[in-house]
């Protein structure tokens, strides 16, 4: 498994030329790229201590091979069969959980995201359903020590929402709320039904990657910026002043709109920021349809129409279609216990890259 050995090394090298290059006067005045190395840094780290461990039982295990293959005393050879089988079975152990840790990642991991939840059929209690989504998520960031700022709200007209748009800020957002992207379908009692029949309502999660100002070509004569009064909850300062923020890109016909700042500047600045990471992710949304072609991916197809996850009440079942999933604590998922979804789904997605690595 020299191959193995080969590729740990290479980032064994780099890390070290990273850890010199973090103490350098001229990166750390350069806040950026001081950034971009710290976090290189701590992901090197990990794999730089793996290899120190794995370059240590490769040569102990050389070691006593060549020791068996010149000793001639019973004892001795004994010993150093014992040692082998020992060293091989911890070689063995440690390939396996290299080549997880060799896995490559999502270069949008790291980023910050805008949620976009959106009423589908069955009209209120779809509505209802994406209130609930939307708690669901927001005790989930919590959970997660994340930070969440709406940007907008339009309210459904027997509770709930017809839409909301948030950001989420935090470490590997991205690289965790991108399974939620898709149809999420409820089956119940409405509350407004009186026969008792079961329904099926859905609601569309969107998780798009917070695009920065490198990702995305602006040209701001290409957006026409509207404003007006902001409607709904936030009190007589919004309602008075023209705070909210409408823009749209002409070119592809995005429109965004934040009204949930309590100034026009800052709903501007959502806006714009919800702006470029639609047309961040509208690019990225063909390059995962064209890689799915390619390729059979569990998760991540780029497809937003995907009916994605069902939640049954009357038998308090959920189940992620993608995976064959199927957990009975729906009470707890609704209330922001999502993390062994998300790690399924996340086991599932690496195992088909590992199982593509290896094809």
């Amino acid at each position: 498994m020299s191959d193995l050995l080969g590729k740990l090394a290479s980032i064994h090298d780099r890390y070290r030329e990273v850890s010199l290059l973090i103490v350098d006067p001229e990166v750390i005045a350069d806040n950026k790229r001081y950034a971009v190395l710290m976090k290189e840094y701590k992901e090197l780290g990990k794999l730089s201590e793996v290899y120190l461990k794995f370059k240590n039982i490769t040569d102990n295990l050389n070691s006593a091979q060549e020791m068996l293959s010149a000793e001639t005393d019973p004892e001795m050879r004994e010993m150093a069969k014992e040692e082998i089988n020992d060293l091989g079975t911890q070689k063995s152990e440690m390939e396996e959980e290299i080549k997880w840790m060799l896995i490559p990642k999502d270069p949008n991991d790291h980023k910050n995201v805008i949620v976009e939840l959106r009423a589908g059929t069955g009209g209120d209690e779809a509505s209802i359903f994406c209130g609930d989504l939307f708690r669901m998520y927001a005790k989930f960031i919590e959970d997660q020590g994340w930070n969440m700022e709406v940007a907008n709200v339009n309210e459904g007209t027997s509770g709930g929402y017809k839409e909301v748009v948030f950001t989420v800020s935090g470490d590997d957002v991205y690289g965790t709320l991108k399974y939620e992207s898709g149809v999420h379908r409820v089956q119940r009692v409405p509350a407004t039904e009186s026969q008792g029949r079961v329904h099926t309502s859905a609601a569309t999660v969107a998780i798009m990657p917070e695009a920065d100002e490198v990702d995305v070509e602006l040209n701001m004569a290409d957006v026409k910026k509207d404003t007006y009064r902001a409607s709904g909850a936030g009190g007589q300062h919004v309602n008075k002043t023209e705070s909210a923020v409408r823009l749209t890109h002409l070119p592809t016909g995005i429109v965004v709109e934040c009204q949930d700042g309590r100034s026009q500047h800052q709903n501007y600045e959502k806006a714009l920021t919800v702006l470029r990471s639609r047309m961040y992710e509208q690019e990225l949304e063909k390059a995962q349809k064209e890689r799915a072609a390619e390729r059979k991916t569990l998760v991540s197809t780029g497809d937003r129409s995907a009916k994605i996850r069902t939640y049954n009440y009357p038998q308090g079942r959920v189940t992620d279609h993608r995976i064959n999933l199927t957990l009975y604590n729906l009470q707890n998922i609704i209330d922001g216990d999502i993390k062994e979804i998300i790690d399924a789904l996340k086991m599932a997605e690496n195992a088909s890259k590992l199982m593509e690595g290896q094809g």
